[in-house]
């Protein structure tokens, strides 16, 4: 079981670039992937640079898969999967996020 928590408006996403959000505890990085059209939402935690900063990363592609590269390190998290590419034993958590009525929203887990 889960909620879709809102974030923000659609309109206050600027295209190609990502935002941190806090909800539950959690910061959440959430990308407007506008040349795919696609929203995108994993942790904003670093594990290599140990910094809440992938919120601030660039996103790209490489090999036509959607990537953040961290500002930090330049690791390359996958914005679906969240594995990053350079560290195979990394994974980040990834959120399911949608557009409903103008509202971003991000899927979360409740937490017992």
């Amino acid at each position: 079981m889960s909620d879709w928590l809102t974030v923000c408006q659609k309109s206050d996403l600027v295209p190609q670039t990502g935002v941190c959000a806090f909800l539950n505890g959690h910061q959440i990085a959430i990308f407007n992937c506008q040349r795919e059209g696609k929203l995108y939402a994993i942790s904003n935690y670093d594990p290599i640079g140990k910094a809440n900063v992938l919120s601030r990363g660039i996103i790209g592609s490489i090999n036509d898969e959607p990537y953040v590269a961290s500002p930090l390190y330049k690791q390359h998290f996958h914005l679906e999967t969240g594995a990053c590419l350079e560290e195979q034993d990394i994974t980040l958590s990834t959120y399911c996020v949608r557009e409903l009525d103008g509202n971003i929203q991000v899927q979360l887990p409740l937490l017992n």
